[in-house]
């Protein structure tokens, strides 16, 4: 391996962990407030309500297609049955489509952001960083699905990258990057510097997801029972509900005048 892979490939992702970890820590310490998507709903909903939820499904799945594809190795898959046919197949299908509506989303919400005026004013440098990295991620890693997977005669990246992504968390780095195609490369690179921006960008709010779960779990909040919601004539007692009146809580008489 020359210095370079050592850098790229042996350096690069403990780096890239450390400024993850240690950048979100800091941002929830010190910038509490600012660990939002600071939302422009309000300024612009109609094309919102369309390239959000494209863009949010597509990243999903593409996110569980990569933990699939780089945590789960081949002979599990072998094992439940699943061809190497079907699985790359299901990749470069799956994959291709969420990779679509992945960029499709993100590209209405960057027109969005463009020719809306308040929306324009309201985008920063940071967001148009994150923009311009967010796309070249997401366009390599078409390229890589449908021209290495889908179009030439393949490149089974379960034998190198996914080796070496899941050496990364033992603390043995595997050398098996030198000899992968530069598509490949690229993406991982570009990806790297995604999750190294990503405590200091608004995407950070993606965390929030996990404390969300609590909201399940949270116990009934009963506002108003049933049995007290149906209307009454009259006038009813003040003080607590079911109380007998006492002779002194009785409305005192008018003066007529």
């Amino acid at each position: 391996m020359s210095t370079w892979d050592v850098l790229l490939w042996g350096a690069a992702p403990y780096a890239t962990i450390a400024v993850l970890v240690v950048g979100s820590i800091w941002r929830f310490r010190y910038d509490r407030f600012g660990w939002t998507t600071r939302s422009s709903q309000l300024l612009e909903s109609r094309l919102m309500r369309f390239a959000s939820p494209l863009f949010h499904f597509g990243l999903l799945v593409v996110i569980v297609g990569h933990a699939i594809g780089l945590l789960i190795p081949e002979s599990w898959t072998a094992a439940l049955g699943v061809s190497e046919l079907l699985y790359h197949l299901l990749a470069v299908g799956l994959g291709a489509l969420a990779g679509i509506c992945t960029l499709v989303g993100v590209a209405l919400l960057i027109y969005r952001r463009r020719r809306n005026g308040p929306v324009f004013s309201a985008t920063t440098v940071n967001d148009k960083a994150m923009y311009l990295v967010l796309v070249g991620a997401i366009v390599l890693g078409l390229l890589t699905t449908v021209l290495a997977n889908g179009i030439t005669e393949g490149y089974d990246y379960r034998a190198t990258i996914s080796p070496w992504f899941r050496s990364i968390f033992v603390l043995q780095p595997d050398a098996l990057m030198v000899d992968v195609p530069w598509p490949f490369k690229a993406h991982i690179l570009v990806g790297m510097l995604l999750f190294a921006l990503f405590p200091f960008i608004r995407l950070v709010h993606a965390f929030s997801g996990f404390a969300a779960v609590r909201y399940l779990f949270r116990p009934y909040v009963v506002y108003r029972s049933r049995a007290e919601a149906q209307p009454r004539r009259g006038w009813e007692p003040v003080g607590v509900p079911g109380q007998r009146r006492e002779k002194h809580d009785a409305p005192r008489p008018t003066r007529k005048h």
